[in-house]
């Protein structure tokens, strides 16, 4: 270790046999702890055990000094804080940019936002001190300016920059560039970044370590033939994955020689898209691994620690859903060694700062270095929970040249922590992303327990031109059952209204019994794929009842402010009970669940099926909850109405139930017009692979669209032949927007037959 320790003359204490020095008596702490004495200074960081006020340790920091064990003698230095870091601009936006100005406020740094035009009323611009407009809405003109972000840098006398995830976190011409401009970039040199972001660089460094890797093809010739040829050699499956990046951009699985050239094409695209650089490698796909990475850091001072592993097997496009800390099964031993490959990995590199070595594991626990992000990831709050740290309070001081906070004798694992990752995307339709206003917005309450990073409100409007994350639940617990228990009944006090989620998804996957027993592997999606995604059960008459009534106390609810503010309080039209003289008053209502309506009868009584139902809404907190009874069994749902819809969640689910609109109101249906494939979302249209003419199976692709970071390929809902194609390639497409028109082929016979 190597923070500025000097030798015994310097500042001689006792020996070790004296009783600990006067700042230092009294001590009651836990190893790896953070303990205050009175009169005292804070301790940060021990390396062993204090007894009986005997001094037993070889090092240990305090919030002003750096003591040490030292040839019998306990010596001290002033920590050195040359680079105060007073201002920070944070180069990024979303959950991770107020993320990072929260603990920023907390330590008394300013911190500087930049925003794009579709985020000029974001929660991250509310929340900093400064905030500065970069440009458009597209990242290319905006979060992925370097001039713009150094230009707002300097303007406002940022200190330093921290670049948060994606964007410019791992550009090495960025990390220079403020380097040359006199600012701190928050994370490692450039030079880690270059040579850890090249995945076929990193490989030969990671072998020349000792760290183990997979074995493939990294070499210069990106020729289509070249990369076949050594796909076949190496033996399908395989995975092509662009050699710069992450976040599972620019990867496909070519599992067949004849769909290889298909996936390398739609690998180079998207690679170019998110990176500006398509080439790629191939590797040996690892049927069913699990992936297990390794939070580490290191300092100025060549000081590096592992912060123990996380398992983040379960994906949809090689992208991560939920998170977990430790990794389930893992045992001691190979946790070390997990931690100790990664700290080779980061000292082959000269890292400072947070990064995560990712590995696949098999079956029998065998890990190989699959790639290394230089950067804070999505999931560090896992590592965060089991630890105790506050990672970004370690970068900002490691940045500032201080020493680690806690050496690795000191980082002791606590527990288990889970993240769940809250996407706007449809799950049932291949986690198709989404985008929209969140027109309710009701989360569990923070505690010590519960962490919810995000970067919206209420209100606010999940961007078609960013990737469509809402939020990350994160929750601790004693062990993995209970962490596992708390993850779940948060997840069902997560409500949102406007747009599909995956809160559902995440509810049925985390109940399920391979992932509760710790069974999880980066297939284990597609192998459950039944079990997490069931038929839809029809919708229990309580539910119906309940949406009925939370319509009817709705409706009362209007009438009588009607009365109240009318001129006429004995008005008729301030009434809505329907009374009638000699006549049981029936009020029929239709109901719709998904495409099916549900009649109801409301009155004296409902047909075959009688229900009593009786209840009131109550608000708490700002929400509404419908306080009610259906044949004598209580409950309380917290009731949303929102234009013709009621939505009801409580911890046994939630449903949506809609009243229908005439038909002569209702807009027309985007599923199929023309009788031909239309945009899911708003986005670019990157290729056009028909003409007017051509004939196409159902399947076949059509156009690729890139659209929230990602790409996708729409394909012909139906055999037919192209009449029509309403985009070029470049052109932006709204959601919903008819792409092409199709005649189906009896059509065209028929047509043909009647000349």
């Amino acid at each position: 270790m190597n923070c500025g320790l000097s030798p015994p003359s310097l500042s001689p204490f006792p020996p070790p046999s004296l009783p600990l020095p006067s700042p230092l008596r009294n001590l009651s702490w836990t190893r790896g702890g953070v303990r205050f004495v009175s009169g005292g200074e804070c301790l940060w960081g021990l390396s062993s055990v204090s007894l009986n006020n005997q001094i037993t340790l070889h090092s240990f920091k305090t919030l002003n000094y750096r003591w040490a064990y030292f040839c019998g003698s306990l010596i001290r230095r002033k920590v050195n804080k040359t680079n105060l870091i007073e201002k920070v601009l944070i180069a990024n936006r979303g959950e991770i940019a107020c993320r990072v100005m929260r603990t920023a406020k907390r330590m008394g740094v300013r911190s500087v936002a930049v925003y794009s035009e579709a985020d000029k009323h974001s929660m991250h611009v509310a929340m900093a001190d400064e905030a500065y407009h970069i440009g458009p809405a597209a990242s290319q003109q905006s979060y992925l300016s370097m001039e713009k972000v150094l230009e707002v840098a300097k303007r406002s006398g940022a200190h330093a920059v921290h670049p948060g995830y994606g964007f410019l976190s791992e550009n090495t011409e960025f990390a220079e560039a403020c380097k040359q401009e006199g600012i701190i970039f928050i994370g490692p040199p450039s030079s880690a970044i270059r040579d850890m972001g090249i995945k076929s660089t990193s490989k030969y460094i990671m072998a020349a370590a000792g760290v183990p890797i997979i074995g493939g093809y990294h070499g210069e010739d990106q020729s289509d033939e070249r990369l076949q040829a050594e796909a076949v050699q190496i033996g399908y499956p395989v995975m092509i994955k662009a050699v710069r990046g992450g976040g599972g951009k620019g990867m496909r699985i070519a599992r067949t020689d004849a769909d290889f050239l298909e996936q390398l094409e739609s690998a180079r695209r998207e690679a170019r898209k998110s990176f500006n650089d398509d080439v790629m490698l191939v590797e040996k796909f690892v049927e069913d691994p699990r992936h297990v990475e390794v939070q580490v850091f290191g300092d100025q001072h060549g000081n590096v620690v592992y912060l123990f592993e996380r398992d983040c097997s379960v994906q949809r496009r090689h992208q991560k859903i939920i998170e977990e800390a430790p990794g389930p099964g893992i045992s001691a031993e190979v946790r070390r060694k997990l931690g100790e490959a990664a700290v080779k990995a980061a000292k082959a590199v000269n890292y400072v700062g947070a990064g995560t070595v990712e590995f696949i594991m098999d079956a029998q626990h065998n890990f190989y270095f699959m790639e290394m992000n230089t950067r804070l990831q999505v999931e560090h709050p896992v590592s965060e929970m089991i630890t105790g740290t506050d990672l970004v309070e370690w970068q900002l001081r490691v940045a500032a040249g201080e020493c680690l906070p806690l050496l690795q004798d000191d980082i002791v694992l606590s527990g288990h922590s889970f993240e769940a990752r809250i996407y706007a995307e449809d799950p049932n339709n291949d986690f198709m992303p989404g985008a929209g206003p969140l027109l309710h917005l009701s989360t569990p309450p923070e505690e010590a327990e519960t962490r919810i990073e995000t970067g919206v409100r209420e209100g606010d409007e999940v961007s078609a031109h960013y990737d469509p994350m809402i939020a990350k639940l994160v929750v601790w617990g004693r062990d993995r059952s209970s962490a596992l228990k708390k993850l779940r009944y948060c997840l069902r006090q997560y409500n949102i209204v406007g747009l599909h989620t995956n809160i559902d998804f995440l509810l049925s996957l985390s109940a399920h019994p391979e992932f509760e027993a710790g069974n999880v592997t980066t297939s284990f999606i597609p192998q459950h794929y039944a079990q997490l995604f069931p038929a839809a059960a029809p919708l229990a008459g309580a539910t119906l009842c309940q949406a009925a009534l939370g319509l009817l106390l709705r409706e009362r609810s209007l009438t009588q402010e009607f009365t109240r503010s009318s001129a006429d309080p004995c008005s008729p039209f301030g009434s809505s009970s329907g009374r009638r003289f000699n006549i049981l008053y029936n009020r029929n209502m239709t109901l719709q669940v998904g495409d099916k309506n549900a009649p109801l009868r409301v009155g004296p009584q409902i047909g075959e099926e009688l229900y009593h139902v009786t209840g009131e809404v109550e608000s708490e907190g700002g929400a509404s909850f419908l306080h009610c009874s259906v044949n004598g069994v209580e409950s309380r749902p917290k009731l949303v109405i929102v234009d013709n819809t009621v939505h009801l969640f409580s911890m046994e689910g939630s449903a949506a139930v809609s009243v229908p609109v005439p038909k002569y109101l209702a807009a027309v249906s985007g599923s199929g017009a023309q009788g031909g494939a239309v945009a899911p979302m708003t986005g670019t249209i990157e290729k056009v692979m028909v003409k007017v003419g051509d004939q196409v199976s159902a399947g076949d692709p059509l156009m690729v669209m890139n659209a929230m970071k990602m790409e996708h390929t729409i394909r012909a809902p139906k055999a037919g032949v192209i009449k029509k194609v309403f985009f070029k390639e470049g052109s932006q497409a709204s959601r919903h927007a008819p792409l092409v028109e199709m005649e189906e082929e009896e059509e065209e016979e028929e047509a043909a037959a009647s000349q």
